[in-house]
């Protein structure tokens, strides 16, 4: 097999595209998509940000959620990621989402985004790391009692052709497939 180099990339696939939602001083919703985050921990999340309103918000609020965007929601996720709160205050507006107080951190759950990670500033230092204190999902997205990743719908960023992909087709079943290789 041939290989081919390409240098230094940014290039981690799947990366899933997130939306960080945050309140500012005067309680305005924020939202940003915030593609370079996952797991931390077992009960922590990690995202790489750089000098936005959302960080500032996260100083003062010490609280965020972490949506997952979706395929009916590429466009408007897209959007909050290119325009930034500091030049469009009302930009969650404007990406047609309405806002609603988490139960348990001082931080927005977005109506259209059926998944999120409530949660609490633990560290920041331009790298994120919140503690998930609850998990919330849209009954819609429900199949058993369990979330379903085919009705989540959940999109990734492609970083080999800047795409948004769907993410939700099973080709495997985790902690059990390998156990015929024992």
């Amino acid at each position: 097999m041939a290989r081919v180099d390409f240098g230094k990339k940014s290039w981690l696939y799947p990366e899933p595209v997130l939306i960080l939602g945050t309140y500012d001083e005067k309680g305005v919703p924020n939202a940003m998509n915030a593609a370079w985050g996952g797991m931390y921990d077992y009960n922590e999340v990690v995202v790489s940000l750089s000098d936005h309103k959302t960080t500032e918000n996260l100083v003062k609020k010490g609280a965020f959620t972490l949506s997952f965007a979706t395929k009916k929601t590429v466009a408007a996720a897209d959007y909050v990621g290119l325009v930034s709160a500091k030049s469009v205050p009302n930009k969650v507006e404007k990406a047609g989402w309405h806002a609603v107080r988490s139960a348990h951190v001082d931080a927005p759950l977005f109506e259209e985004l059926p998944l999120a990670l409530e949660c609490k500033v633990k560290s920041f230092d331009g790298i994120l790391v919140g503690e998930i204190i609850n998990v919330s999902a849209d009954e819609s997205i429900l199949t058993d009692g369990k979330i379903d990743v085919k009705k989540l719908e959940a999109i990734c960023f492609d970083p080999f052709g800047n795409n948004y992909v769907l993410a939700n087709e099973v080709v495997g079943k985790a902690f059990h497939d390998g156990l015929k290789l024992k």
